[in-house]
């Protein structure tokens, strides 16, 4: 007859080993359940971020004369769940130039800021952005820009700028005039340039979140 040592025969598990396995039978479920949660988990989007002073400065670089103006009166807004990205700003909001004539010449000549208040832009972000991880991005938003009454549809190339709770978003870009109905004279063609440069900074901060 076969005979197990005398060592094993008088084996007995430990007290420890027993409520270990005890805890472990007990709260298997809860542990299947953490793993399933876990695996699944993603970080919530359900946040909106508020721009209440972003920056935007417009450049003409004609033959014979370069007009500056700055306004930091632009308002945006970025919803990561639904990837949208929005932003306006008032005309009338836009200060420097190169003498107050010049302002008022450009404002109601030729941007006609009382017929065409703001200027906008609403669209969607075309790259899927780790919204909740900090770190600087390359984007792209495409969408509708509206200038002068007149909507055109752009892809606006920038960067986006992620820390804890806010976000900054920078980009350039050019605008033809011709494009949104901005008539120049032919008297004045040589001091306005056919295309405006545009150069934005937009620092968003958390409205809400859950």
């Amino acid at each position: 007859m076969f005979y197990l040592p005398k060592s094993q025969e008088s084996f007995e598990p430990s007290k420890i080993a027993i409520n270990l396995w005890a805890m472990k039978t007990r709260f298997y479920p809860v542990w299947i359940a953490l793993s399933i949660l876990l695996v699944s988990w993603k970080p919530c989007q359900s946040f909106l971020w508020e721009a209440m002073e972003g920056r935007v400065h417009i450049q003409s670089d004609a033959p014979l004369e370069i007009i500056k103006a700055d306004s930091d009166a632009m308002q945006g807004i970025i919803d990561p769940a639904k990837k949208s990205f929005a932003f306006s700003v008032r005309i009338n909001s836009f200060q420097g130039f190169n003498s107050q004539i010049q302002r008022t010449h450009f404002l109601e000549n030729y941007m006609e800021e009382k017929k065409f208040p703001t200027a906008t832009f609403e669209g969607k972000f075309i790259e899927d952005i780790p919204f909740e991880m900090p770190g600087t991005y390359a984007v792209r938003a495409k969408g509708n820009l509206n200038i002068h009454g007149i909507t055109r549809e752009r892809i606006i190339k920038g960067e986006l700028l992620i820390t804890e709770h806010n976000a900054t978003v920078k980009a350039n870009f050019f605008v033809p005039v011709s494009d949104h109905g901005i008539n120049i004279p032919k008297i004045v063609n040589q001091k306005i340039a056919e295309e405006i440069a545009v150069t934005i900074e937009i620092p968003f901060t958390i409205k809400s979140m859950p």
